[in-house]
């Protein structure tokens, strides 16, 4: 039997979508999630609705510092072409609010909801019993009682340890060599690939700034402007050409 040929995926784009804002390839070195039969290795981490219209990632993790709303859940589920994990508090936010705004997140369309680390035990219950999608729990240090949190009815952890991440995925991966395990990437394909390595199945990144973005494309925009200028006065830049005319004047 001849060995099978492993061929790279065709990639389809137009120039109108060239500037899709592209998840580290490092990513696709890891397992991957299924949830009902979606296979998600990347998620980036935004509640920006331009950025969630033009990215290639598997799915948006949308979780936000403010009292979750079902506007936000609803403007994101409107514009979104990938899956949803919607942010649903458990902070200040708790209890019967949480396990409401589940619901709405569930009827929205939203693949898994996600409670953050403070979350009582008792909200993670009701919550459960509230909605038929996975719960993602934020686990943001290695002293968080894990076991409890899965009792509960959590589904998969999101460690979001800052620069401890790949350190905590590795102690959890120790007592729970099967839970699924969503991690933060960090900066660099180094940090991305030392949370995979920990053990983390799938990674949340965050995607550079609306502003930073934009930044880049000015520069991109200016640069262009330049060469055009040039190329039209025989490589000279604009104070080269204006110094010519003055000698000429």
């Amino acid at each position: 039997m001849e060995p099978r040929i492993k061929r790279e995926a065709p990639s389809i784009t137009t120039d109108l979508r060239s500037d899709t804002v592209q998840v580290p390839s490092v990513i696709r070195n890891c397992s991957g999630i299924r949830i009902f039969g979606k296979r998600i290795k990347s998620l980036i981490f935004t509640t920006d609705i331009a950025i969630i219209l033009n990215n290639d990632a598997d799915a948006v993790i949308a979780v936000y510092p403010f009292t979750p709303h079902p506007a936000v859940i609803q403007s994101i589920a409107n514009v979104s072409t990938i899956p949803i994990l919607s942010g649903v508090g458990g902070g200040t936010t708790q209890g019967k609010r949480s396990a409401n705004i589940s619901l709405f997140s569930e009827a929205q369309g939203s693949l898994a909801v996600v409670v953050n680390a403070p979350t009582p035990i008792e909200t993670i219950k009701q919550i459960e019993e509230a909605v038929d999608i996975p719960i993602v729990c934020t686990i943001v240090t290695e002293y968080m009682d894990i076991q409890a949190r899965l009792d509960a009815g959590v589904d998969i952890l999101n460690v979001s340890g800052g620069k401890d991440t790949a350190y905590i995925v590795s102690r959890i991966r120790e007592n729970f060599p099967d839970v699924p395990i969503i991690a933060t990437g960090g900066p660099t394909d180094a940090t991305i690939l030392d949370a995979i390595n920990a053990g983390a199945n799938a990674i949340s990144w965050t995607p550079p700034s609306n502003g930073e973005l934009f930044r880049r494309k000015m520069d991109k925009y200016r640069n262009k402007e330049r060469e055009r200028y040039m190329q039209e006065h025989q490589g000279m830049t604009i104070e080269e050409v204006e110094d010519l005319e003055d000698h000429r004047d």
